[in-house]
């Protein structure tokens, strides 16, 4: 049984991750006043790609080059996996955090110097993992576990964390949008960077990047619900989670890409306020 529901956890994340990036694409196009592409583009694309065939840059470094697009996809589906148990934000944490050194040797390992740059680019980027960092505290602080399991056992009991941590939630907000793709933080794939380090992926190895990207997407909106709201139907998860991604999408429509020092600033000073509001909840200030 453990096995199906992994298996079925896997397939809605990849399908419904791809689709919910096609209709982040669309309401960015239509607030811009552009069609752009169908809802259903992406999961095209990711299908379309995994029947091309994988063509190796003379430059790419091999075992690297394709086994680190191996590694992106078991990442995703193991951050997936720790809410689908309900085990520690610690792993997830650990997860995102080693995702970045991912990037990193995606981009360096094709030889491609849009690659390259992307990959230096995704270690200045490693700082939009702070405001999840500092964003713990108070949730231990204030629930004594790190658990998703026992954070929503909490939260069953004393009401949703999006009341009383309304500061906490906007600090993982900012995490919530530096995930998403064309965001002001989202430095790493830029368009001067043609696709970032994805840029010489090509065939399947580019199918698996973006199935990825599809399911990093869906295990960032399904935790911060998750997190902030307590245990929903499925339903409720659906409508919370295409909600959010709504204000995300406005929020990137509007906004021009940051460079990598102002993106590095802006997120490190918002979680050093994370901590400060840790510290007065551990205090019994607040």
């Amino acid at each position: 049984m453990h096995l199906v529901n992994i298996l079925g956890h896997t397939i809605a994340a990849m399908i419904g991750g791809l689709l919910l990036i096609g209709l982040h694409r669309k309401i960015i196009a239509r607030i811009q006043q552009r069609p752009g592409p169908p809802v259903w583009q992406e999961l095209l694309h990711a299908f379309k790609f995994f029947f091309k065939e994988t063509v190796t840059p003379r430059t790419a470094s091999e075992p690297l080059y394709s086994g680190i697009v191996l590694l992106h996809m078991a990442l995703m589906i193991g951050s997936l996996l720790v809410i689908v148990f309900g085990e520690s934000l610690l792993i997830i944490i650990a997860l995102f955090m080693i995702y970045k050194i991912v990037q990193h040797g995606a981009g360096l390992s094709s030889g491609s110097p849009y690659g390259r740059y992307a990959g230096v680019r995704s270690i200045f980027s490693i700082a939009s993992e702070v405001p999840i960092f500092a964003a713990i505290a108070p949730i231990y602080a204030l629930t004594g576990s790190l658990r998703v399991s026992d954070i929503l056992s909490y939260q069953s009991l004393n009401g949703p964390l999006i009341v009383q941590l309304p500061l906490v939630a906007g600090a993982l907000y900012i995490l919530l949008l530096s995930k998403v793709r064309w965001s002001p933080f989202d430095i790493a794939s830029s368009k001067d960077l043609v696709s970032g380090y994805k840029t010489e992926h090509y065939g399947v190895l580019r199918s698996i990047l973006l199935f990825a990207e599809g399911i990093g997407l869906y295990v960032t909106l399904w935790l911060f619900l998750i997190l902030f709201f307590g245990e929903l139907s499925l339903i409720l998860y659906i409508l919370g989670g295409i909600l959010l991604l709504v204000s995300l999408s406005f929020i990137c429509a509007i906004t021009p890409v940051l460079t990598p020092h102002h993106s590095v600033i802006l997120q490190v000073g918002f979680g050093a306020l994370m901590l400060l509001y840790a510290l007065l909840i551990y205090w019994g200030v607040i």
